[in-house]
């Protein structure tokens, strides 16, 4: 389903941090996210990735997985999946109807000062719970929605964290530099957890570091810890203290994916031996990963992806750098929320460009093509407002070459919709 009607009623309470209200109401529900083991990702960018990686070589190993990702592409149905499929509408929706029912109950009998109200992450997080746990999942795999600290996400007790990467990403609300925001992502780390990280920037891994020695939880960091080597003709390379791999075949495209399946890899190598993935399901599972929206090649002349950041925005431009020039999408059609750094991605990304369109879709979020444009002027291609993206499609592809449409998940969804993926 696009949305439901509960789900559009609780936006209405917009976005609030803490876990106060999230764990009481759990506990009212019988505590469904203490129900299996969780492994808990969170990262400026690449976390969903992790999180789609672990599940697969989850799978692979034979065993049932509840993944919990967000924002969505197309369906909120995505974000809750089981066993790789995605939640049903008839599912989802029974779903939501009692967890408003017992919201209500909830508020009046047992909130105690917790503010009442749900939010939409907060109810959609409490519905992945229930369901994982009416599904008898072995494993939940659980991607943080916004920091960590006082996410809804953070009420769990995992047996393993991640901290793919750090980077300047929602400063409002997490601090204005990688320190803030690194120590914000670090409050998922648990006493005694082990937590593995990406190739942070030194200012943040500094913080994360400090945090994890406070809780006497085991940093799991590159490259001490693991190490990973790019893809070349010898296919991705992986080694820790426990395992070593070569030629593996990694289905997600691009550099930085590189290093999200070492952050994979390193963090079901935490787990305890009776689910933790052998050699032949890493393989499998990495060979066939999907994560849509991520480097993906939806018509032969049109790609997209969600590069929404300057760090993303950057992965983005080393893969294009790679490419030969005549496989090099030649216009890049670009819409992004009103709160992003649309200078630094545009900055990024139009050197490899002959031009920019720039374009908005349907959401409340979402910059207009013409207010973009203003912020691109100063980039050293042609810069020109095409319009909202069901007009703009077509003109992006009636140029030289192919697209390359990114700067938001919501654009990126958008795009699928209308070539009907």
């Amino acid at each position: 389903m696009r949305t439901h009607p509960i789900l559009t009623d609780l936006a209405r309470f917009g976005q609030r941090l803490g876990l106060e209200r999230m764990a009481s109401f759990l506990r009212w529900l019988g505590d469904p996210h203490r129900h299996a083991p969780v492994l808990h990702v969170a990262g400026t960018n690449g976390k969903g990735s992790v999180v789609r990686m672990v599940g697969a070589m989850l799978r692979a190993r034979g065993l049932r997985v509840g993944e919990y990702t967000s924002p969505h592409l197309q369906r909120v149905n995505e974000r809750i999946v089981v066993d790789g499929q995605e939640i049903s509408d008839d599912t989802l929706s029974a779903l939501l109807e009692q967890l408003v029912e017992a919201r209500d109950v909830w508020i009046g009998a047992a909130s105690g000062g917790t503010g009442g109200g749900l939010t939409y992450f907060e109810v959609m997080t409490a519905a992945a719970f229930l369901h994982f746990c009416r599904e008898d999942v072995d494993v939940m795999v659980i991607e943080v929605g916004l920091g960590g600290r006082l996410d809804a996400t953070n009420v769990v007790d995992p047996i393993a964290t991640a901290i793919v990467s750090v980077g300047l990403d929602h400063t409002e609300q997490l601090g204005p530099d990688l320190s803030s925001i690194a120590s914000e992502k670090a409050g998922i780390v648990k006493k005694g957890v082990p937590v593995v990280v990406g190739p942070l920037h030194p200012s943040a891994l500094r913080v994360v570091r400090s945090i994890a020695a406070e809780r006497s939880a085991p940093l799991v960091a590159p490259p001490e810890s693991f190490r990973v080597d790019e893809r070349h003709t010898q296919g991705l390379c992986y080694s820790s203290p426990t395992r070593s791999l070569d030629h593996l075949n990694l289905a997600l495209r691009g550099g930085h994916q590189v290093w999200n399946a070492g952050v994979a890899l390193a963090l079901v190598d935490q787990l305890p031996e009776h689910i933790r993935p052998d050699d032949d399901a890493c393989r499998a599972g990495l060979a066939t990963v999907a994560h849509p929206g991520r480097l993906e090649r939806v018509a032969p002349d049109v790609w997209v992806d969600c590069a929404h950041n300057s760090d993303g925005a950057e992965q983005l431009a080393a893969w294009l750098r790679e490419l030969p020039d005549d496989a090099r999408p030649r216009t890049l059609l670009l819409g992004m929320s009103e709160d992003k750094d649309a200078r630094a991605v545009g900055r990024a990304l139009a050197p490899y460009m002959d031009r920019v369109l720039t374009t908005h879709c349907a959401h409340p979020r979402a910059m207009s093509a013409g207010v973009l444009a203003t912020h691109l002027i100063d980039l050293s291609c042609a810069v020109l407002p095409a319009g909202p993206i069901e007009d703009a499609l077509p003109v992006a592809r009636a140029g030289n070459g192919s697209v390359m449409v990114t700067g938001s998940v919501f654009l990126a969804g958008a795009v699928r919709d209308l070539l009907g993926k």
